[in-house]
């Protein structure tokens, strides 16, 4: 122990204590220890941080990835783009919404997870809410999958005619509205069908790429078949270069031959490849060329007899 100099003589021990006139006053400093709790919640807001920071960019990035895949479903301009434009919206919104919501809800349970919150009675609470909104709304989860798939595959789209064969039966019409969840056909008598996407079985598609214009001509059996068909002929290479067909038709018209042998008469068919949506317009004015062309030349078309028999003239597949 040391002497102080001074009115007020004191003394410093060893431990860091002062003696003031023979009274030893300590002061020990307690060294400084950081508190438990407050470390561990330095470490909670450091992993809370850290785990939004992570939900932010990898949002960011799955927005990127769907706005490159609507650019490559968009593709180039075509006559369709505009279809091709409001079926991507669809289909990315969907997708930009499932990702941000999947991303998010893990975000949120990671961070309920750091909190100390115990996700064991929420996790169980929010299985049997799942089982039980999967049982209630299994066919409004079947029906957006369908139209998803629908959509991803440009199955049909809006403008085309298509036959559905459904749980209820078959549906034709042409597609005036498709969503996630329904089709919505307009039948030729104008009738509307709403049909749910899960409800779908198949699609038959008579507006993609081209359709095949069917006209059956019927012949009388005396006539000359070879004779008939140099007339058709004839007649079908006006129609090529007719201004109106021309663009209708992709190739033909064109003779296959007799068909059938009906009762009263022979049955030859023409075909002719024309646009999808030009094919009923392009067999109208076939026929109506067809038969003004043989009147003209004096080739009979028989009737079939009173409450005779009539013949299908078009039992035979090209």
């Amino acid at each position: 122990m040391g002497s102080v100099p001074g009115p007020f003589a004191a003394c410093v021990d060893a431990t860091g204590g002062v003696c003031l006139y023979g009274h030893m006053i300590t002061f020990a400093a307690k060294p400084f220890q950081p508190d438990g709790w407050l470390d561990r919640n330095w470490v909670a807001v450091l992993s809370i941080v850290s785990i939004l920071a992570v939900a932010i960019v990898v949002t960011v990035v799955a927005r990127l990835l769907v706005r490159r895949f609507r650019r490559k479903l968009e593709g180039t301009a075509t006559p369709a783009r505009e279809l091709n434009l409001r079926r991507a919206a669809t289909l990315t919104h969907a997708l930009s919404t499932a990702a941000v919501v999947l991303i998010w809800t893990i975000a949120a349970l990671m961070i309920l997870g750091r909190l100390d919150v115990s996700l064991a009675p929420l996790l169980a609470s929010a299985s049997v809410a799942g089982v039980a909104l999967g049982f209630g709304a299994q066919s409004i989860v079947r029906d957006a999958l369908s139209g998803f798939f629908i959509l991803l595959e440009n199955q049909f789209g809006v403008g085309d005619v298509v036959q559905v064969q459904t749980t209820g039966g078959a549906v034709s019409g042409k597609v005036e509205a498709l969503t996630l969840r329904v089709t919505t056909l307009r039948a030729f008598d104008g009738t509307l069908h709403v049909v749910p996407n899960g409800n779908i079985q198949l699609v038959s598609n008579k507006s993609r790429g081209w359709a095949r214009a069917i006209v059956d001509v019927r012949v009388g059996y005396g006539e000359d078949v070879e004779g008939v068909r140099r007339i058709l002929d004839e007649l079908f290479e006006e129609i090529r270069e007719d201004p109106v067909l021309h663009d209708w038709v992709m190739e033909g018209p064109s003779v296959l031959g007799i068909e059938t042998l009906g009762d009263y008469a022979l049955v030859v068919r023409v075909v002719a490849e024309t646009l999808p949506s030009r094919r009923w317009d392009a067999e109208r004015q076939l026929r109506e060329r067809i038969t003004g062309r043989l009147g003209e030349r004096g080739i009979r078309v028989p009737l079939p007899p009173a409450g005779g028999p009539r013949s299908s003239g078009a039992g035979g597949t090209p």
